[in-house]
């Protein structure tokens, strides 16, 4: 029976997870620049900001006994801040470049996910049901979340593409992707951590099409409010649209005779 069957610490990955994802990592990056552009606290400060917030929230979702959608959203919000103010900091302060700062993260994630598979034989979100295995999940997404946007502005800025040219490219990919999820066996797995990532920097391009100067191709939204809407809306996707547990592929927990 479905109550018996153990379930994990994340949400199943549905349409809705999708979308709450994107609205997500809008807001972390429109929230990520009012942090360190608008009040003018810079790249490093606001990074040790968000990851201080990152800690506490992934502290209380990594205790928590089950799946609870508003800790988890809570959490991947974190993330996409975070990485939008880790990203920056490394593409320009680092003076590494973009192509420097993408190449750093991708090392990044690419290094968390081989010791998670390490450890425990399986990158599967499926499996996220322990504190060790959560850990693994977090430092994998936080890192997932910084490369996106890396990739974002990378695209945006070099290639002549603007903000709207670049999420369609991010966009494109991500039908690419839900294309060979429906009409082939590739690993779910590899595909799930591949969209999660193109997510990210989609998101980048669309927040910084909202708050960008209009002489830069932006919209010039005041980051403030844009960032108050997209938290309003997701709070109001998290609250209106279901989810739950996404099903951990473990032995069904035993039942009472």
């Amino acid at each position: 029976m479905d109550q018996d069957i153990e379930r994990s610490k994340v949400p199943e990955i549905t349409l809705v997870f999708w979308i709450i994802k994107v609205l997500a990592t809008t807001l972390g990056e429109t929230g990520g620049d009012a942090v360190s552009m608008s009040m003018n606290l810079g790249y490093a400060v606001s990074s040790f900001i968000f990851i201080g917030i990152f800690v506490v929230a992934v502290g209380a979702q990594i205790a928590a006994k089950k799946f609870h959608p508003s800790l988890y959203w809570l959490v991947v919000v974190a993330t996409t801040t975070a990485g939008t103010t880790m990203a920056d900091f490394a593409d320009r302060s680092l003076g590494i470049g973009y192509p420097g700062g993408a190449s750093l993260l991708f090392a990044l994630l690419m290094a968390s996910l081989a010791i998670w598979y390490r450890s425990a034989g399986s990158i599967s979100v499926n499996t996220v049901s322990t504190p060790k295995i959560e850990t693994f999940y977090w430092v994998a997404i936080l890192f997932s979340q910084t490369l996106g946007t890396a990739l974002g502005d990378w695209m945006a800025d070099t290639n002549g593409l603007g903000y709207e040219g670049g999420a369609l490219v991010f966009a494109a990919g991500l039908v690419l992707i839900a294309a060979a999820y429906f009409l082939t066996g590739i690993s779910r797995t590899l595909l799930f951590w591949a969209a999660f990532i193109l997510t990210r920097p989609l998101g980048a391009t669309l927040g910084d099409l909202l708050d960008k100067p209009l002489d830069s191709g932006g919209l010039s939204f005041n980051r403030f409010y844009a960032s108050a809407i997209l938290a309003a809306v997701i709070m109001a996707c998290v609250a209106l649209l279901p989810q739950r547990a996404g099903r951990h592929p473990g032995k069904p927990r035993a039942t009472q005779a």
